[in-house]
């Protein structure tokens, strides 16, 4: 996925490909082809025709799939409340204070 947000335009597996592997960690092709037709079925990516293979890009931004994810655990803990109230408590100040902001811009909607 990083690979993708940071390029900004659709890419195929090839692309993906040369971009994640390296001599000291080497990736199969097919297992690269394989995530990204998983991504795609999961609906976190989309895909268009290029040539004989397909080109994928994230349907969110790394930023929206953060929140996407903070909400899925939140909603799979035991006790959301407590949950909340803990990752409340490990943020720093300049943290709450966003916080603040943006529960404050949701109260004015």
């Amino acid at each position: 996925m990083d690979v993708l947000w940071d390029q900004g335009e659709p890419l195929t597996p090839r692309e993906v490909h040369e971009a994640i592997t390296t001599p000291r960690h080497p990736l199969a092709y097919t297992t690269v082809m394989t995530i990204l037709v998983r991504l795609w079925d999961k609906g976190m990516l989309d895909r268009e025709p290029r040539g004989r293979a397909y080109a994928y890009r994230p349907v969110t931004g790394r930023d929206e799939w953060a929140a996407e994810r903070m909400r899925a655990l939140l909603e799979q803990a035991a006790d959301p409340s407590a949950a909340l109230t803990h990752f409340v408590r490990a943020i720093d100040s300049r943290e709450v204070a966003q916080l603040r902001r943006a529960l404050d811009g949701r109260r004015r909607r």
